[in-house]
């Protein structure tokens, strides 16, 4: 990490290890996946399969497996619903460790 590196750090160890630790890329792909990531740990820890975690925020069970797998990139709308369904606050979703420089995203 050099200068001007900001880095959010997850609560719980078992969703990223630091050999996960990553810069995100241009496009956000594993921005998503380590969303995605962090959301299955949130879900898999109150026992929700797919569909019951469909149920409660009504998006297909599908779609959430996608969001999971960083294969689908998702509105704001759509994280609030997520959260619902969990039960957590919105800010939960994105609290895992990634590094960016500001320069990045100019």
């Amino acid at each position: 990490m050099g200068n001007n590196t900001h880095v959010f750090l997850l609560k719980t160890e078992d969703i990223v290890h630091p050999s996960d630790y990553m810069e995100i890329d241009m496009d956000g792909t594993k921005f998503l996946l380590l969303f995605g990531r962090n959301m299955k740990r949130l879900r898999n820890s109150q026992n929700l399969s797919l569909r019951q975690m469909a149920t409660r925020c009504n998006i297909d069970y599908s779609d959430i497996g996608k969001i999971e797998k960083g294969n689908r990139n998702i509105q704001m709308s759509t994280v609030l619903e997520l959260s619902k369904g969990l039960g957590v606050h919105p800010k939960e979703l994105f609290d895992f460790e990634f590094e960016w420089k500001p320069g990045d995203f100019e």
